[in-house]
């Protein structure tokens, strides 16, 4: 990099505002490409372990199907399983209570919607941060360009030097704040739309599993068909 112009000269000849606005924007870029990492990795394991759902359905009872779905206990759909198995259990083994007064239908559907509430807030955290790098990276690199204009011209008045070579350089690199923002604010919603869509993926898949499960643990068998046209049958283990 030429070390008499660029975003080394722009640190080094600016003030400390002007490398305020130059780490922000650097610490808003790690963390947004932190985040854009971390949440792809999450829906790509989470893609990974909606694929094991159909074998879950095709097993001769619920504790194999649990084995099918895998051993991970962040697995959303092994929690939404087990959520679904255990609200099932508990509603036929307990006596007289106050939550007695629901069915069984809804005491499954509660648990089944609790357990997809957790999971969306899980899938949800972190996007807040790429949001809030989006909207304001952008005005962020402004006040730095601003800022560096404002003084780039308060020295060239000093200087009482007005050539376009004396206020091309200062006035340049003074922009290149806006270009930095810009840089930091396009991935990051590009990051965030990117990965609203596979959760809104993750979270449909989830509630057809939801649906399967609440009607399985209600009538005894899955609702959805088999290829064969034959409803799946699942023994309750």
């Amino acid at each position: 990099m030429n070390p008499s112009f660029g975003l080394w000269h722009v640190w080094s000849q600016g003030d400390w505002i002007t490398r305020g606005v130059f780490t922000a924007l650097v610490l808003m870029s790690l963390a947004s490409w932190i985040v854009i990492a971390i949440k792809a990795l999450d829906v790509v394991r989470a893609k990974r372990q909606a694929a094991r759902v159909e074998g879950f359905w095709h097993s001769s009872d619920m504790a194999e199907g649990l084995a099918k779905l895998g051993d991970d206990d962040a697995n959303p759909f092994r929690q939404l399983a087990i959520e679904g198995r255990e609200a099932a259990a508990h509603h036929r083994a307990t006596k007289a209570q106050l939550h007695d007064s629901l069915d069984a239908s809804d005491w499954i559907s509660r648990a089944l919607r609790n357990s997809i509430d957790s999971t969306t807030g899980e899938l949800q955290a972190g996007l807040a941060i790429l949001a809030s790098v989006g909207s304001t990276a952008p005005f962020v690199g402004l006040f730095g360009t601003v800022w560096g204009i404002y003084h780039a011209l308060m020295k060239i008045g000093a200087a009482g030097q007005a050539s376009i070579d004396q206020v091309a350089g200062p006035i340049g690199e003074a922009l290149i704040m806006t270009a930095l923002g810009l840089a930091v604010a396009i991935p990051a919603v590009l990051g965030y739309n990117a990965l609203v869509r596979g959760n809104k993926h993750i979270l449909a898949m989830l509630g057809r599993f939801a649906h399967d499960l609440h009607a399985y643990h209600v009538t005894g068998a899955r609702v959805t068909t088999a290829s064969d046209g034959n409803v799946v049958s699942l023994k309750r283990g």
